[in-house]
């Protein structure tokens, strides 16, 4: 049976999820939604930057695509710097009596221990009165830190310690907003972005941490935090913008859910604008980036996720795994349960169907 699925937001993540969509048979598109003036009245094929017309316009109205009755929104607008506005929205959307997908807002991907508990209960009630689901995923904070560590662990006797990494040269990435604003990359040392904040890489993470911590079994005594920074040792550009002399060009940050005195599950992030910046840091397992999964036990593991893509570098393919992951929960989240679903209570999902034909 179609599934009848509408769509929210057409930024990096976006673009792509709404590829997936209009593309799959699996679904049938009954609405956009963009937050950028320019986009409305374009077809989403257009949107999507593929060669098909579907006959379906770009609005700027959520309401608007609600009134369209699907049976699921695909949710991808920005969620980092406007947290009160995502989740106000896809409470709507739940109220209404129409699941979620989305990569935003990050904390509902396990929001138990990281959010007050009256907000959560908010979302739970939204659910229950429109009888929806919502399920927020993504790469990392996404599978990276959740399916694949839950699989290597799954054949574990003993486990000390889970550690899951991002490995990636960002010059490639022209999110602007998240480059700049949140991380704060080319801004002077002496500024602290939002993402550096004392509290927030805890909160941006912790969702992934007390998830991997449910699915193992362990209570953890507290979440910390750390982080390095390089300056840039003269200007240059990237596919965001200008990185001055001096300006923040490199980021290395650790989360950890601590038992006593010692980091159980660590979430480390490497982050250049340049290969040769801080050669001392974690190197990827393929040029560009790569993401690692460490298991310290018996046994242990090392395990390196290398994306790649036909049609662009490892960002891009990091991006398109994200989106994918969402895209293909969408039948199990229709099925589920009202309320908050997570990576513990849903089925393992994969892509709809096999392509033998190239």
């Amino acid at each position: 049976m179609v599934i009848r699925v509408a769509h929210v937001g057409t930024g990096n993540v976006g673009r792509l999820a709404l590829t997936g969509l209009v593309s799959n048979p699996a679904f049938e598109l009954t609405g956009v939604c963009v937050s950028s003036p320019e986009k409305v009245g374009e077809d989403a094929g257009t949107l999507a930057g593929i060669e098909l017309s579907t006959g379906v316009a770009a609005v700027g109205d959520l309401d608007e695509v609600l009134a369209t009755k699907p049976d699921c929104v695909v949710y991808c607008a920005m969620g980092d710097t406007r947290l009160p506005e995502a989740m106000a929205d896809c409470m709507r959307i739940l109220t209404a009596g129409v699941n979620v997908v989305g990569s935003a807002p990050g904390l509902l991907m396990y929001p138990w221990g990281v959010m007050p508990d009256k907000y959560i209960v908010r979302v739970e009630e939204a659910a229950q009165q429109g009888n929806s689901s919502i399920f927020i995923n993504g790469v990392d904070p996404g599978f990276t830190n959740d399916l694949i560590p839950f699989a290597l662990a799954g054949t574990c006797q003993r486990i000390e310690q889970v550690r899951c990494m991002e490995i990636a040269d960002y010059a490639t990435y022209d999110g602007s907003t998240v480059m700049f604003d949140v991380m704060g990359f080319g801004k002077p040392l002496d500024e602290v972005p939002m993402l550096l904040q004392p509290g927030v890489l805890g909160i941006a993470w912790g969702a992934a941490i007390r998830q991997l911590a449910a699915g193992l079994g362990i209570e953890l005594d507290k979440i910390t935090e750390s982080y390095e920074r390089e300056p840039a040792p003269e200007a240059f550009d990237i596919a965001a913008g200008h990185i001055p002399k001096g300006g923040l060009a490199a980021l290395r940050f650790e989360i950890c859910g601590v038992i006593g005195d010692r980091p159980v599950i660590v979430v480390e992030h490497v982050t250049r604008l340049r290969g040769d910046f801080r050669p001392d840091w974690a190197q990827p397992a393929q040029p560009g980036g790569s993401y690692r999964v460490e298991i310290t036990g018996e046994p242990s593991y090392a395990v390196d996720i290398c994306p790649t893509s036909r049609n662009g570098d490892h960002n891009y393919a990091a991006i398109l795994a994200a989106a994918g992951r969402i895209v293909n929960a969408i039948p199990a989240v229709v099925a589920a349960e009202p309320g908050i679903r997570t990576t513990l209570d849903l089925p393992l999902v994969t892509g709809r169907g096999l392509c033998v034909n190239g």
